[in-house]
């Protein structure tokens, strides 16, 4: 984790740091996140730090146990299926909604692209990268930035699970992808949410299915 320079906002630019440090992966479920580590770390006091924490708590991406410190989010599988309904909800929303235009398809054809690449690869935190921005382009064309804020925290807590289930949809989303950018390109808006849909719901499934056959005996939700 790179240290920061003294600015005008720490708290604002503790909480990019440390988001950015879990998003990359560095973390496990059983790793602890303490304000002395974090200041240290960043080489800033601890108070922008506990502020910075608390504004993740609140995003779902960690929790913070007293005297303790701070972990990352279990979700549970009634929290994956609260996600995904939204999630299914808001994004049927946005390829309805999104304003389609030739900059955007080439956009969404370059970023398929990408991600074929990354998936020949293996390249799993750049192609997950590459997956969250394909939607966020998407998001982004509705000019809704509230929706693109929603949006983002709840990709950001469904990564807390794909982390470990990448091989689940890695193989299967280009081609939904694909799916998605066709019937754009054809004006077919029914095709473009009739494709996102059967995407999000196919990940669900495959995702739900994986932390049943992963659970550990006796651990129920």
């Amino acid at each position: 984790m790179k240290k920061i320079d003294i600015p005008s906002n720490l708290t604002t630019l503790a909480y990019n740091s440390i988001r950015e440090y879990i998003l990359q992966g560095r973390l496990d479920d059983t790793s602890r996140l303490t304000e002395d580590f974090l200041s240290n770390q960043l080489g800033i006091s601890k108070s922008p730090v506990r502020e910075a924490l608390n504004r993740l708590e609140a995003e779902g991406l960690i929790r913070i146990e007293p005297r303790k410190g701070a972990y990352l989010r279990r979700l549970t599988a009634v929290e994956i299926n609260e996600l995904y309904d939204t999630r299914e909800a808001l994004e049927a929303h946005v390829v309805r909604t999104a304003n389609v235009t030739p900059a955007l398809l080439l956009e969404l054809r370059q970023s398929l692209k990408r991600q074929r690449t990354l998936v020949k690869a293996n390249d799993k935190p750049h192609y997950i990268q590459e997956d969250v921005r394909f939607h966020s382009l998407l998001a982004q064309a509705t000019g809704n930035g509230y929706l693109c804020t929603v949006l983002d925290n709840i990709q950001n807590q469904i990564w807390l699970s794909r982390r470990s289930s990448y091989d689940l949809s890695s193989s299967t989303a280009p081609d939904f992808h694909d799916a998605i950018v066709k019937a754009l390109e054809q004006g077919s808006g029914d095709a473009a949410e009739r494709a996102m849909r059967e995407h999000i719901r196919t990940v669900r499934q495959r995702l739900l299915q994986f932390m049943e056959d992963h659970q550990p005996v006796g651990v129920a939700d």
